[in-house]
């Protein structure tokens, strides 16, 4: 006779059998701990692919791709989501948010259809392909730079399509950002291929070579500079004065575009690491910023005793010829000179410095023009150090009462050290962090360096205070302007004026800097916004922890992890207080 429990056995043996077969299906992912299915997702980011780049050193761009990119970059996000953050470790925790942040702009910029809008004021898909010029050390190095070289003209073809798309869109640059542009594509259409820029490294190969090598790189580069490179900067030349600058828009601010209030809140949100703010808390913000800091440069214009008002004061900074340079050679001794005195400096604030070099150089001539002073340049290779880029065009417009604020901020103790840093992280640290740049971060970083080099004994006159104060008074008016232009409908002038009334900058630089904000909606922000946010940091925990306040440790706090968005670095700080403050209790 049956059991009246049969029923029952049977359901529990299907269910038994079922969920066998579901694991079975599933293989061992559903043992899997929270950290290995991180590691998952971030190797599979890794090794992700839209294309075989060995066909294309240059790359790919085209819809497709663009549109594969981001529907990858969902799915990843999706799988992330499912991971729990509380069973993961610090570190872990951190590559997960910032692996979610980095998946998520690459679908907001194929949403924006940001790949259709690939040049700016200052930058582009033609000038990059300047910062492939370098030393070449081996007969491979030689190969690839060639396969560089031939592989141009597809990409000029390439980006091109894209642009035409973005013009067609309503999304292209304004015609006000490109007085001068031709600067950034008539230097490489030259008479010759050994007077072209590109032809530079074939001209010290390196010694080992055989000569029968060297024949044959030096007639490749020939033929590669006569047949690829210079006929693309003529086809770039052709595209922009024939059909880019005439379909131009007029209105400079992205608000003016389709889409584009939605664009610029999302790029807000993108520099600044949070969705903490509008546009107006920003522009707001930076007027207060500017009323604070006018206050300062007053203090300083009494101290030096100038006789005049604030405008007068400023009209003097940029006509006296005692604030200028003679010549650029001058010009970059002075540069490594206060280089090398905040280097003597940096034991003193940094418990861990970087092992990689950097050197001081000029800005390449191709791209001077619309540069601005000085920028940094770092290398991923490990024979290449970093570069702080000095510009030496039009010496009356780089002034040498800025030249402290500038280094530190583009040298030491800003971008070479935070940089390379970050690319020396240790082997817990994935690799994609070690590449990672977020504005926020490293121009916010860049910016309070600026401020520490006060500390430092670096601004030894009150005209170099006076000049960290403009470059700290600039970054600021640039939350009032960039909003102003993008969201506000303020015109180029209005931009100018204020830039020029408020800061010490030289007219050139002003008209140079404004036309930056006009091609890159939001990346402007990011400094101050970055800047105070340490800041901030700072006196919470000098307040908080005393005497126990070192500011070695801080800084360790600060850079340790590398890139990191403002919300996690003020959560490592919180933490770093809070534990600082624990092991005095029980002490």
């Amino acid at each position: 006779m049956p059991s009246k429990h049969q029923p029952m056995k049977r359901l529990l043996g299907y269910t038994v059998l079922s969920l066998g077969m579901f694991l079975s299906s599933c293989g061992n992912t559903t043992f899997k701990s929270n950290s290995e299915r991180l590691n998952e997702v971030i190797q599979t980011v890794d090794e992700f692919r839209s294309y075989d780049r060995s066909e294309h050193p240059l790359g790919r761009f085209e819809d497709s791709l663009r549109k594969k990119e981001s529907d990858f970059a969902q799915k990843q996000i999706t799988v992330l989501k499912t991971i729990d953050a509380e069973q993961l470790s610090e570190t872990e925790q951190i590559s997960l948010e910032l692996l979610k942040f980095k998946l998520q702009d690459r679908i907001d910029a194929y949403n924006f259809k940001m790949h259709h809008n690939t040049i700016q004021a200052d930058q582009g898909f033609h000038l990059d392909l300047n910062y492939q010029v370098h030393a070449l050390l081996s007969y491979q190095d030689a190969r690839h730079y060639l396969d560089v070289l031939n592989d141009i003209p597809h990409f000029t073809e390439q980006q091109i399509d894209m642009l035409r798309l973005g013009i067609k869109e309503g999304i292209a640059q304004p015609k006000a950002i490109f007085k001068g542009y031709e600067n950034s594509y008539d230097l490489h259409i030259t008479g010759d291929a050994e007077s072209n820029f590109f032809f530079g490294p074939f001209k010290d190969l390196p010694s080992n070579l055989t000569e029968d090598q060297k024949d044959s790189i030096l007639n490749a580069a020939e033929e590669a500079i006569t047949k690829s490179v210079i006929p693309s900067f003529k086809r770039i030349k052709k595209f922009f004065e024939e059909e880019y600058y005439p379909n131009a828009r007029e209105e400079i601010g992205v608000s003016s575009t389709p889409g584009g209030k939605e664009f610029y809140q999302n790029r807000i949100n993108f520099y600044t690491t949070t969705d903490e703010y509008t546009a107006e808390d920003i522009h707001n913000l930076g007027l207060k910023e500017v009323a604070r800091i006018r206050k300062e440069m007053d203090m300083i214009i009494d101290e030096i005793g100038f006789k005049g008002t604030f405008e007068e004061f400023l009209q003097f900074l940029r006509t006296d010829k005692q604030f200028y340079a003679t010549t650029g050679d001058n010009l970059l001794k002075e540069a490594r000179n206060i280089a090398k005195k905040i280097d003597a400096q940096l034991p003193k604030f940094f418990k861990t410095l970087p092992r990689k070099p950097y050197g001081v150089i000029k800005v390449p001539d191709a791209l001077a023009p619309k540069y601005t002073g000085g920028r940094y340049s770092g290398s991923s290779s490990n024979t290449e150090p970093g570069y702080y880029l000095v510009n030496t065009y039009k010496l009356d417009s780089r002034p040498l009462y800025i030249l402290p604020a500038l280094t530190a901020h583009e040298a030491v103790p800003g971008h070479h050290i935070q940089g390379s840093l970050n690319q020396e992280l240790g082997d817990s640290i994935p690799e994609f962090r070690k590449q990672y740049y977020l504005s926020a971060y490293g121009e916010g970083w860049a910016l309070y360096t600026e401020y520490l080099a006060d500390e430092m004994g670096i601004y030894e006159t009150p005209y170099e205070k006076f000049g960290q104060l403009t470059y700290e008074m600039w970054r600021a008016c640039r939350l009032v302007v960039d909003t102003g232009i993008h969201a506000m409908g303020w015109t180029r002038q209005e931009a100018v004026t204020y830039l020029a009334s408020n800061t010490a900058l030289s007219i050139h630089e002003v008209n140079t800097e404004t036309d930056r904000y006009i091609g890159w909606p939001g990346q402007a922000i990011s400094y101050k916004i970055g800047e105070l946010k340490i800041r901030e940091l700072r006196r919470k925990a000098e307040k908080a922890l005393g005497q126990d306040f070192n500011i070695r440790e801080f800084h360790e706090i600060i850079l340790e992890q590398g890139t990191v968005t403002l919300p996690i670095l003020e959560r490592r700080v919180n933490e770093y207080i809070a534990k600082t403050l624990d092991e005095r209790s029980t002490t």
